[in-house]
């Protein structure tokens, strides 16, 4: 039975605005709320990718889809004010390490005043019950130790994605203070939340400089992939495992108010925390006659080793990881093959969405 958090009997009807819904997990949240017979709006801009799974799930078929830029407040106020949310799933973002790197002033930009944006939108307009936040596990202050962080260790960013992801928790975390109190909710009746979930995987994701893309393009076109750090440890799991989490989350901040208000992590199993290298060598075996990798360090800084205590989650919501390592692979791969195969793609990932559901 699902948990309360994600059943239908909870979300059929909620009125749910989503940003970024035209992203990689943006697309797997829109077309889970639209199975669970939730009324979404979605507020983005066009996809960053060609293809995406946006475009292929065609995700615009089942929610109320809106193109804009969370920089531009107006905008966003109309639409709050038109749509009338009552649960809103903050995932807009420029998502991107290197990216940032080229881009810091358009990365602080995007998500750093695109989310304070879109928080002065629902003071302004009102009526919002239930807000998450989604930021990353990169927030962390990383001294790359070996124990996993917690939702109360000191933040950080050395490099200018992290920092503007940490910046979007102290904003959080000055709105609920300021505007969002807990001693005050009787009035303002909002409860908001962030999520800092781990590297996700899964069908659809054509970002460039990601590991399982990459490795993809590179194996299909016959090339050894090319790793920068093969030796990094990240929190791996399929994009369905925090969207699961954001899902139970926001029904906790809808029923209960400020008691699941401030931080939260979603990361995998003790056990699914390896490295790159590692994740490229469990899909080379269901990879015939993968070309295999070559190494060429970069000159930019990356974290080797990041882990994520999800105590808090598994504890009061009830979340766990469904999927273990190698099931996520075999799924991304899964897709993969359809995809290059010509088959349905909305019905192949829904095919997927309810296959991780019944694991629930």
């Amino acid at each position: 039975m699902e948990a309360v958090g994600l059943s239908a009997q909870f979300w059929r009807g909620k009125r749910v605005l989503l940003t970024g819904h035209t992203g990689f997990k943006g697309s797997w949240l829109s077309l889970w709320l639209e199975s669970l017979g939730a009324q979404v709006s979605g507020f983005a801009l066009d996809p960053g990718t060609e293809p995406s799974l946006f475009e292929l799930a065609r995700v615009a078929e089942g929610i109320d889809d809106h193109r804009g830029d969370l920089r531009d407040l107006g905008s966003l106020l109309e639409l709050i004010a038109r749509t009338e949310p009552e649960i809103v799933l903050h995932l807009a973002a420029q998502p991107l390490v290197r990216e940032a790197y080229r881009d810091p002033l358009g990365t602080y930009s995007s998500n750093v005043m695109g989310t304070l944006n879109l928080l002065e939108a629902i003071r302004q307009v009102g009526g919002v019950r239930a807000c998450v936040l989604v930021t990353t596990d990169k927030v962390y202050a990383n001294q790359e130790w070996l124990w996993p962080y917690r939702e109360n260790e000191p933040l950080g960013g050395h490099d200018p994605y992290s920092s503007s992801k940490a910046c979007c928790e102290l904003l959080a975390q000055s709105y609920a203070s300021s505007f969002f109190p807990a001693q005050r909710h009787d009035e303002h009746g909002l409860a908001l939340a962030t999520a800092r979930a781990g590297n996700v995987l899964g069908g659809g994701d054509f970002a460039p400089e990601r590991l399982i893309p990459d490795v993809l393009k590179a194996w299909s076109a016959g090339e050894p992939v090319t790793l920068r750090y093969p030796q990094a440890v990240r929190p791996w799991q399929h994009a369905l495992e925090p969207l699961a989490g954001y899902l139970q989350l926001a029904a906790g901040l809808y029923q209960q108010g400020p008691e699941f208000a401030g931080a939260w992590n979603f990361g995998p199993s003790e056990q699914d925390m390896c490295s790159v290298g590692d994740v490229v060598e469990l899909l080379a075996r269901h990879w015939p006659a993968a070309p295999g990798l070559r190494i060429e360090p970069s000159e930019l800084h990356e974290a080797g080793l990041l882990r994520l205590d999800s105590s808090r989650a598994r504890q009061l919501l009830g979340w766990q990881p469904r999927w273990s390592l190698e099931q996520c692979l075999t799924q991304t791969l899964d897709w993969h093959l359809a995809w290059k195969g010509g088959a349905d793609m909305r019905a192949v990932t829904l095919g997927q969405l309810n296959l991780y559901r019944g694991a629930l």
